[in-house]
């Protein structure tokens, strides 16, 4: 296995991203998670081979709660990808434009606490509107650093 570049290691902006982008990585396996988990607590499994895996083809059955609450796990994950995939290419690009570490890092932790807290208000179903001000919230630095990538690289268009 190749060593990182010691060139990367330094870039702290860099760093700071891959972090954040990281923790944003495993909340949307741990949404992945809770949604099997909901099945094999109430028994209500779409597959038959899950079924008789776990207890007879009775199981196999669609259960109010559990389509309810796969629902909202279902939005929330599609939600993450129509908006931590961006951050992940802004983010990179962005790190690579040598912008304040601090500016970075805020940049980077209002997205990730934005985003967590989207999915929590999605998995807990809390009040309007707090979902959206989160949303909103998170897209103020991606919009950031689009705008900064812009700027950066229209000299070369």
């Amino acid at each position: 296995q190749a060593a990182p570049s010691p060139r990367m290691m330094e870039n702290t902006v860099f760093m700071s991203f891959t972090f954040y982008s990281t923790i944003l990585i495993l909340k949307m396996y741990v949404v992945a998670i809770i949604t099997g988990q909901v099945r094999l607590r109430k028994k209500a499994f779409a597959n038959p081979e899950d079924a008789l895996r776990n207890g007879g083809l009775q199981y196999y059955r669609e259960d109010p709660d559990v389509e309810r609450n796969l629902v909202s796990l279902f939005r929330a994950h599609r939600n993450d990808m129509e908006n931590i995939f961006p951050f992940l290419f802004l983010g990179a690009v962005y790190s690579l434009l040598d912008p304040s570490p601090t500016v970075a890092r805020i940049h980077f932790f209002i997205f990730c606490v934005g985003r967590i807290i989207h999915t929590i208000a999605y998995l807990l179903q809390l009040k309007a509107p707090t979902r959206s001000v989160a949303y909103s919230v998170a897209q103020l630095p991606c919009f950031s650093m689009a705008l900064q990538i812009l700027l950066a690289t229209t000299p070369y268009w």
